[in-house]
């Protein structure tokens, strides 16, 4: 992946993550200026996930994407929310960093 494909890489995630708050936020209290802002971050978040779909391929994009997202609104809503995950939940997300990382380390490994 080059720098530029890092660049949006990032930016789609923190692009996810302010839609995951503001989403977490509507959900706390509704409201239709909350709703259409997090649909708009969404989109703007997909938009930049096609072009790195189109880039790198879509199981690198979406894999990368995916474990970066999954331990990033763990810890937003951890921290920032005060959720808590059981031992069981705990170990789930642990679990799926480990196979999405297989996925994507799993071509190179396996030759």
């Amino acid at each position: 992946m080059t720098l530029f494909g890092l660049v949006q890489l990032a930016a789609s995630t923190v692009i996810y993550l302010a839609a995951a708050m503001l989403a977490k936020s509507w959900a706390l209290n509704p409201g239709w200026g909350k709703l259409v802002l997090t649909l708009a971050l969404y989109t703007a978040g997909n938009l930049i996930m096609l072009r790195l779909v189109r880039d790198f391929g879509m199981a690198s994009a979406f894999s990368l994407s995916a474990v970066i997202q999954l331990v990033a609104v763990n810890v937003i809503a951890l921290a920032w929310f005060g959720e808590k995950l059981t031992t069981v939940q705990t170990g789930g997300v642990a679990l799926a960093v480990i196979a999405v990382g297989m996925i994507t380390l799993g071509p190179g490994v396996g030759r």
